[in-house]
């Protein structure tokens, strides 16, 4: 059993497993309806729990096909559901759904529900998303950048805006793959200095760099994620877009980064916002491929959370 609760967690050779699988299972369902079941059916007999504190599209669809699709069956559980850690305790809350399910995946706030999740439950547990982490995200993420361009090792990957929960599992996965990342954005949203000194004793090379522009010479790969959460309030999310603004990925920033460098937005994306429709629509982005991709990957980190 295996738990899948972030990168820099897993063993390097064990995510290599998770892309290659991934890559696997995905051409061999080329030209199949997407509701057919998979050849191989690993989770037959099985019950996965999806577990959702906040909102989700992708996640709770690509989960509740990717189960689906290899022979299992899905509960799905609100927040509101669980009452996670109002009146029983998360550790209890995992024990007991470890006598019911054979997997818990959860998109919760804080991470600590996560963690103590995943230390009392007898189950593996899979991180949907946290406040601090999403590396089902990036796990997607690598897998459409080595579908288009090869291996991610030795690459540039520059992220542009805030430095929030996606960003700091890119930054997980560049010491695990062997890439390099350069944040541009204001001071005020840098990343934190502890995932930044994760990916550097892990080799990688991690620049902070203030003008956008600079930060994209030589850039493979530029991604962005939204500037606001839903839970912002107007006025926070006003100061965020003034501070923000200089870091919208247009067509001018993406010339001048290399001419085949691709974009990424995990969505959903406030187009004109953090990235310009152009750019979303043209012919370096490939975000609806990794939108995809997220059924693929999760579905290969299910399998290894089962020992396949």
């Amino acid at each position: 059993m295996n738990h899948f609760l972030d990168i820099h967690k897993t063993d390097p050779s064990d995510l290599r497993a998770i892309i290659d699988q991934a890559k696997t299972t995905k051409q061999a369902r080329l030209g199949h309806p997407k509701a057919a079941l998979d050849d191989e059916l690993p989770l037959k007999d099985r019950m996965v729990a999806l577990i959702f504190e906040k909102p989700s599209t992708r996640t709770r669809v690509s989960f509740d096909v990717g189960v689906r699709q290899m022979g299992g069956q899905t509960m799905v559980l609100s927040g509101k559901d669980m009452q996670l850690g109002h009146g029983e305790t998360i550790a209890d809350t995992a024990r007991v759904l470890s006598r019911y399910v054979d997997m818990i995946m959860i998109r919760t706030f804080d991470e600590t529900v996560l963690t103590e999740m995943a230390e009392y439950s007898d189950v593996p547990v899979i991180n949907g998303l946290t406040d601090r982490t999403h590396p089902c995200q990036i796990m997607a993420d690598v897998l459409t950048y080595e579908e288009h361009r090869g291996p991610i090792k030795g690459k540039k990957v520059v992220w542009a805006g805030d430095g929030n929960n996606v960003c700091a599992s890119f930054l997980h996965a560049a010491g695990q793959f062997g890439f390099d990342l350069t944040f541009t954005g204001p001071a005020q949203l840098d990343p934190e200095e502890e995932f930044i000194g994760l990916a550097r004793k892990a080799g990688s090379k991690v620049t902070i760099e203030r003008d956008a522009f600079k930060a994209v010479e030589g850039a493979d790969l530029i991604v962005a994620d939204t500037w606001v959460s839903m839970h912002d309030s107007q006025s926070s999310k006003e100061r965020r877009h003034n501070m923000l603004r200089p870091y919208q990925v247009n067509d001018d920033l993406m010339a001048a980064a290399k001419p085949d460098a691709l974009f990424m937005h995990c969505l959903p994306a406030h187009r004109e916002e953090e990235v310009t429709s152009a750019v979303m629509d043209g012919p370096q982005s490939v975000i609806f491929d990794e939108a995809e991709n997220r059924l693929h990957a999760q579905k290969a980190v299910m399998r290894w959370c089962l020992g396949g």
